[in-house]
């Protein structure tokens, strides 16, 4: 089969890390082709279907120059999307404006016949932070508003809080507010823009010293393994991004319980690949744009979630779309 993996630039790849490349390279191991392009190569004009400038790509299995492409430059060759057997989207965060259009045009290639991972529809519907709102049974004490009195009456009952922005990425501008209140105010107009955009408010989970676990859910399964970033060096994020120390462990009992309730229904909805982070027993995020984790856990458990995940691609191109009609 031909597969179109639509991410960053290869050039900013960490391979030996990279998610989007252990699904490159699983996929190529069963012998299928691979093509890349990135969201700016995307166009639609009417009385066409929507195109990409794609590369096609082999992996050499070397460190440094780790592919060949058959195109020396990025927009040699514009092939439809519905001419591919899928296409994997793997742009990473933040989803601002230009990621929410892409989606539209993958929507677009859609109903001209592709097949696009995750849904483009089920992406826009499910924005990582206010996902969590649906499933209020595995969430800690949250607030979701722009109001400065919502957010002081919270911290007076919880007395401990997490500020964070709806659209933020690898930890970018998450706050912590103790007991003493201190910088509450300068923080929710930091966040808040003066009344102007909406902030999530979470009680503060003290088991974050023991990870803010990554879940993985592939076609409604739970990866058996999930990776605890730990904060490091005083930190309260655990996030990789920002200096967490990654290790990987089984999954908890209630881990499972979350991603057993929450699998099938996302997977239902079209979102192959899902990413929950979970701190002690409470759900905090739903992460479906380009999660992220896959080689860490094989390197340290041998647990192979790209074969895993290629698998599951596979097995839902033999099947109708979910989520509808593609």
């Amino acid at each position: 089969m031909n597969f179109l993996f639509v991410a960053d630039p290869l050039s900013s790849f960490k391979i030996y890390k990279d998610t989007t490349f252990a699904m490159m390279r699983e996929a190529q191991r069963c012998g299928h082709a691979i093509s890349v392009c990135e969201v700016r190569d995307l166009m639609w004009q009417r009385g066409g279907p929507v195109t990409a400038f794609v590369r096609d790509i082999t992996l050499t299995g070397g460190p440094v120059n780790w592919y060949t492409a058959a195109q020396q430059a990025p927009d040699e060759r514009a092939q439809p999307l519905k001419d591919f057997d899928c296409v994997v989207m793997r742009k990473d965060p933040p989803f601002d404006s230009e990621y929410f259009y892409a989606t539209h045009l993958l929507e677009q290639a859609e109903r001209e016949g592709a097949r696009v991972f995750n849904k483009p529809r089920a992406v826009r519907d499910h924005p990582e932070k206010l996902s969590i709102l649906e499933f209020a049974q595995f969430i800690g004490p949250t607030l979701v508003t722009r109001d400065p009195a919502d957010i002081r009456r919270f911290h007076a009952e919880h007395r401990d809080i997490i500020l964070k922005p709806l659209d933020g990425m690898g930890g970018a501008g998450i706050f912590r507010v103790k007991d003493d209140g201190l910088n509450l105010g300068s923080i929710t107009e930091t966040l808040n823009r003066e009344g102007q955009q909406t902030v999530m408010v979470q009680k503060f989970l003290p088991e974050i010293v023991l990870g803010d676990k990554r879940v993985l859910v592939i076609g409604g399964q739970a990866v058996p393994f999930c990776l605890a970033r730990i904060p490091q060096g005083g930190e309260v994020r655990g996030n990789l991004a920002v200096g967490g120390k990654g290790v990987a462990q089984p999954l908890s009992a209630r881990d499972r319980a979350i991603a057993e309730a929450l699998g099938p229904v996302l997977h239902g909805r079209g979102l192959l690949l899902v990413g929950l982070d979970i701190i002690g027993d409470s759900l905090t995020e739903i992460n479906v744009t380009s999660p992220t984790c896959f080689q860490e856990i094989f390197d340290q458990t041998g647990f192979d979630v790209a074969q895993m995940f290629i698998h599951a691609l596979t097995q839902a191109l033999s099947q109708p779309s979910p989520g509808g009609p593609a």
